[in-house]
């Protein structure tokens, strides 16, 4: 949740938070407050909100909120993006978040995205990023003493640039599991996948394939944003007379997702096909 609708009440009064505690659901939080370029560098970004975030944690807490989460944001081309200086200052960022949500009794959930986008680099140069910028953020967070027991992990899955042909979900996990293999440390109990513009049915496909690379010392589930939302929001058209059909929609792809991540999604797609989310941003299409 946003900071807004953690404090918002339903059309009958009811505060948003407490619906969610009587359907079994712990609230979260969206900590950050944005990206700032990062001077210095070709458009290099650092997350911003750690001024005031102890404080803000307390009121999260008070208002019902248990875990928290934080991105940052790690562009890749050919060359030398992401920067050294990029790295390490998000690295640092994500540490004192998690760092301070903890000391206030909230569950961080560290977001290193590795980001899917423009150009051509190999899916072997995303994985050496991936696994460059995963061992800088994890040694921050022993030296800030983050209780990695105490955290989620919220990374990319490991793909080629976006004018790569896309590759096969047995492929994408392979490289996805070696990554994580190589850079996480076993005491994490948790990996939570981003979606990172993949289509609905590819990112439920490469959940499903990584976890025929078990078994592993954590978790590989999935905390997707567009590749549950995109198609239902498309759905819902912001028409009160299609809130049944984008709720049923949602359970769809929630439900594919939740069988994926057990390695006994069978098919077919709710939303089966369909061009990669970043690529219709791209030609001006998602969301319409």
């Amino acid at each position: 949740m946003f900071d807004e609708t953690l404090f918002q009440d339903s059309r009958a009064g009811v505060p948003f938070v407490d619906i969610l505690k009587k359907q079994g659901i712990l609230p979260g939080i969206k900590v950050d407050t944005g990206l700032q370029p990062i001077d210095g560098t070709d458009g290099e970004t650092a997350t911003q909100g750690l001024d005031g975030l102890a404080e803000r944690c307390q009121k999260y807490y008070q208002q019902g909120a248990r875990f928290a989460k934080w991105r940052a944001v790690l562009r890749v081309d050919n060359e030398v993006l992401p920067s050294s200086t990029a790295i390490l200052e998000n690295a640092h960022g994500l540490a004192r978040y998690a760092q301070i949500c903890q000391a206030n009794g909230l569950v961080p959930i560290v977001e290193p995205e590795v980001t899917l986008g423009e150009g051509d680099y190999s899916i072997e140069r995303t994985a050496y990023i991936s696994e460059k910028v995963n061992s800088h953020v994890f040694r921050l967070l022993n030296e800030y003493n983050v209780i990695l027991e105490g955290i989620l992990l919220k990374p990319n899955m490991i793909l080629p640039g976006l004018d790569v042909p896309t590759p096969a979900p047995e492929e994408v996990a392979r490289y996805t599991v070696r990554t994580m293999l190589r850079s996480v440390p076993g005491a994490v109990p948790g990996i939570h996948f981003l979606s990172g513009g993949m289509s609905e049915e590819e990112a439920t496909l490469n959940l499903q394939a990584l976890q025929a690379f078990g078994p592993t010392p954590w978790s590989l589930t999935f905390s997707y944003g567009r590749a549950l939302q995109s198609s239902t929001l498309k759905t819902w058209s912001g028409k009160e007379e299609n809130w049944d059909a984008a709720q049923e929609r949602l359970v769809a792809l929630a439900k594919a997702n939740s069988e994926a991540q057990l390695g006994k999604y069978k098919g077919p797609h709710p939303s089966p096909g369909g061009e990669r989310i970043l690529q219709a941003l791209r030609l001006g299409g998602a969301g319409k």
